[in-house]
């Protein structure tokens, strides 16, 4: 019985977390074109194809979600940085960061829009997170670039730079993806121009740093 009772529980966790995704999927949707304020929760509901209150249900308000869905969107960027250590080898591991960014930024266009929109308006929710774990974060993978600079794997470069450089290049095509597809009628759904465009990344951020 007590069995029974734990794999119910087990199996109701579970159908609450689908549908907190399900939820936040939507709201990433609505948030990335109307931002925090013009966004309203019959939006969410309409795209999400739930009722308003089972929003409210599962996020308490409409800033709560918000957060929710800027955490994911983080949660999701930051898992190919937290790959990256000092047993591997340069190369092989900043190229599959680049790769990896790239495949975000494709798949995930509105993710890149709403978390710049987010910054561009002073991080009010975000920034406990951007001083806390995402700066121990960077600095751990800076350390690990300048070890590999240590030991005379990769040219001399400033690491935290490196790091935003590569944020800034690979971002570029969801952020201004209006911009890309005005000037060269593709973006990186063209995978002629995804690979040219990740191909020079590499070059430039990644061949160019082995000695």
């Amino acid at each position: 019985m007590k069995e029974y009772a734990l794999k119910e529980e087990t199996e109701t966790s579970a159908k609450i977390l689908k549908k907190k995704e399900h939820i936040i999927n939507a709201a990433l949707i609505v948030f990335s074109q109307e931002g925090l304020n013009g966004a309203r929760m019959e939006q969410i509901a309409d795209e999400a194809n739930i009722s308003k209150s089972n929003i409210f249900y599962y996020f308490q308000s409409k800033e709560v979600l918000y957060v929710a869905v800027l955490e994911k969107v983080l949660s999701k960027w930051l898992s190919p940085l937290s790959e990256i250590n000092v047993n591997q080898d340069p190369r092989v591991a900043l190229k599959t960061y680049i790769e990896e960014k790239y495949k975000i930024s494709k798949k995930s266009p509105a993710a890149s829009r709403l978390y710049a929109l987010e910054i561009i308006q002073g991080a009010p929710h975000l920034m406990a997170v951007l001083k806390g774990p995402l700066r121990s974060l960077v600095r751990e993978k800076v350390a690990v670039i300048d070890g590999w600079i240590a030991d005379n794997k990769i040219k001399s470069v400033s690491a935290i730079h490196l790091i935003f450089h590569i944020w800034a290049v690979t971002q570029h095509y969801s952020d201004f993806s209006i911009q890309t597809e005005a000037v060269c009628n593709h973006s990186l759904r063209n995978k002629k121009f995804a690979n040219e465009a990740l191909n020079t990344s590499i070059q430039l951020l990644v061949d160019s740093l082995i000695p």
